[in-house]
């Protein structure tokens, strides 16, 4: 009998103040007035993970592990894979490559500071690696990142390469690992089900449904994210904020931690972490 294929399960640690739908209406400068909540979102997560049996990926922003180096430690203490997602958590292509290379550079150096390790995953704020920002992939290399995970090969107002490969591959120019966020196939189109607003939106028994096509059907593994601010309905509501952002950002926050748990059941999850050699030196 053939084994069940083990999936990536990667989690974008930020807060709910800084996320890309509320750019508009709080700015990076009004952060630390806000009251933060996911030190504590992020520990019940871990809890989760442990009574689970499961580890994954955490992409932090710098400018959360440089005010909390003990949650980071945490995260890295229970076994799980430390990445990098920025340090103010600005779209790519809102940014000039020297802008990016600096924030990049900040927040990875933050986070190896910490857990005393390089960090080798990279995944951009709102996946906003496309075709007017692939130059940052050379920015990633250069930094020494080993893969990246922002490429989402859907059509979406804010993201997405469409026609990008839909399973990890090897960016050849930049010698680099791509781990697109996963999607399925119907019909002509790519449907985005592995996470975020889109796990909130659909009801639990199509993701399961999509995600197992995945992994029967096709025979790979899917990459799954969340946040940790989308497991706490309790957060401050931004109402200054857009009514399309706010839609999009609270929407079904009540039902994420209970589908999260039905998800860590239905499946195999691992950390994207990529394969050592015996000298230690990645594959």
């Amino acid at each position: 009998m053939r084994q069940p294929l083990t999936n990536y399960l990667t989690v974008d640690v930020e807060d709910y103040f800084q996320v890309a739908a509320f750019e508009r209406a709080i700015s990076p400068d009004e952060w630390d007035q806000h009251p933060c909540r996911v030190v504590a979102n992020v520990h019940t997560i871990l809890d989760l993970f442990t009574a689970h049996d499961v580890q994954g990926t955490f992409f932090i922003v710098g400018w959360i592990a440089e005010r909390y180096p003990d949650l980071v430690l945490e995260i890295e203490r229970q076994g799980h894979e430390i990445g990098c997602h920025s340090y103010r958590h600005r779209k790519i292509y809102d940014l000039t490559p020297e802008e990016f290379r600096d924030d990049t550079r900040k927040a990875k150096d933050i986070l190896e500071q910490i857990i005393n390790k390089p960090v080798y995953g990279y995944r951009a704020p709102s996946y906003s690696i496309t075709q007017k920002s692939l130059w940052a992939l050379d920015i990633l290399a250069e930094l020494g990142f080993r893969y990246d995970s922002s490429i989402f090969p859907v059509y979406h107002d804010n993201y997405g390469i469409p026609d990008a490969p839909r399973f990890p591959y090897l960016l050849e120019k930049q010698g680099l690992m791509e781990y697109p966020i996963s999607t399925v196939r119907f019909s002509r189109l790519n449907l985005p089900i592995a996470g975020g607003g889109y796990f909130r939106l659909f009801p639990y028994w199509f993701t399961r449904m999509a995600l197992r096509r995945i992994n029967k059907r096709e025979q790979q593994p899917f990459i799954f994210y969340f946040h940790p601010w989308e497991i706490d309905p309790e957060q401050p509501r931004i109402e200054s904020a857009g009514a399309k952002s706010r839609f999009r950002h609270y929407l079904n926050l009540t039902k994420t931690k209970k589908r999260l748990l039905r998800l860590l059941g239905d499946f195999r999850f691992r950390p994207i972490r990529l394969p050592v050699n015996g000298d230690g030196r990645m594959e």
